[in-house]
């Protein structure tokens, strides 16, 4: 933040303590994917460290046929476009439905 900001300002320490846990959420989430992955016949190779760091977490709704949709900006950030192959991993959130 900037002096000129209307925004409440932070005391140094709780900026770091937000960036540390961030980081940490970071590094939580690349070992949760390593050790998925490592599971996976045929998955990522765990050499290529580059595979974690081209990641996104979002969640979308499933479309009829099963279909699921990439969000523009996270398309945009990982530079995908229409005929890549991806890997996904579904971890179901929410059901609206009755059973």
């Amino acid at each position: 933040m900037t002096e000129d900001s209307d925004g409440p300002t932070w005391p140094p320490t709780v900026f770091e303590m937000f960036q540390d846990t961030g980081e940490q959420a970071v590094e939580q989430q690349q070992e949760l994917f390593k050790q998925m992955f490592t599971g996976m016949s045929g998955g990522v190779d765990m050499n290529d460290l580059g595979a974690m760091t081209n990641t996104a977490t979002f969640k979308t709704r499933v479309q009829s046929g099963g279909r699921i949709s990439i969000p523009d900006a996270e398309r945009e950030a990982l530079d995908i476009e229409e005929g890549d192959i991806v890997q996904t991993v579904v971890i179901p959130v929410k059901r609206n439905r009755s059973e």
